[in-house]
Formats: C-alpha cells, sequence, structure tokens
C-alpha cells in the first residue's frame, strides 16, 4: 500500500449503527414508516462524514430504496381506488421488493462488500 492511500479504520460503534439502520429500514413496515424517515435522516447526516466507499454506498442504498419505495407507493395509491384488492397486490408487492433490498443490502454489509455488485453494475450500464 502506498504512503498516499488512506484506508479509514472503522469502530465497532461505526458498524453497528449501520446494522441499526438496516434493522429500522426494514423493521420500518411495522411503523407505518415512521422508523423509515428516522433511519433515512441517520443516513443523510452520516453520509455526509463518510470517507469509507463500502460504508458510503450502504448509505446512497438505503437513501435510494427509501425513495423508490415512496414514489412506488405514490405511484401505486390509485388502485385503492379500483378495488382493495388490487391495492393490496400493489402494496405487497412494494413492501417485498423493500424487505428483499433491506435484507440484501444488510447481508452484503455483513460480508463486508458493497450493496451492488461493481461488475454487474458496470454491465447495465451499458
Amino acid at each position: 500500500m502506498s504512503p498516499l492511500e488512506f484506508t479509514p479504520i472503522r469502530s465497532s460503534g461505526d458498524r453497528m449503527l449501520m446494522h441499526v439502520l438496516y434493522g429500522l429500514h426494514t423493521l420500518a413496515w411495522f411503523s407505518m414508516g415512521t422508523l423509515a424517515v428516522v433511519a433515512l435522516l441517520l443516513n443523510y447526516i452520516r453520509r455526509g462524514d463518510e470517507v469509507d466507499a463500502i460504508y458510503l454506498a450502504h448509505h446512497r442504498y438505503m437513501i435510494s430504496t427509501f425513495w423508490w419505495t415512496l414514489l412506488w407507493l405514490l405511484l401505486f395509491a390509485p388502485l385503492w381506488l379500483l378495488l382493495v384488492f388490487p391495492g393490496w397486490l400493489a402494496y405487497l408487492a412494494v413492501l417485498l421488493w423493500y424487505l428483499y433490498r433491506c435484507l440484501k443490502g444488510w447481508l452484503r454489509f455483513n460480508a463486508g462488500r458493497p450493496p451492488v455488485d461493481p461488475s454487474l453494475e458496470s454491465l447495465s450500464s451499458t
């Protein structure tokens, strides 16, 4: 490693905070989204001071998951006007997608990997 490369030293508190943030996002559906808003605010606050690329990627991942979920919920809201069943199906699909994203990111963080595989990300942009 060259003397110009900087490898930040992570404390156990930083790692625990990321686990708490993923936990808050994952349990958000049980609080009608309140826990997700709290986690989102903490993601924005911590993202600004982050120097570790893995941690920064996970903050961005959680932030984008929140905003995409909110967008999908707003787009599917008119289905509730048709009947209850289409609204429930749409919201269930969004819930499952949200849980998948949270659990996938959480598992990848626990393994010390970025939330999205960089090799797959480069394939999707071509």
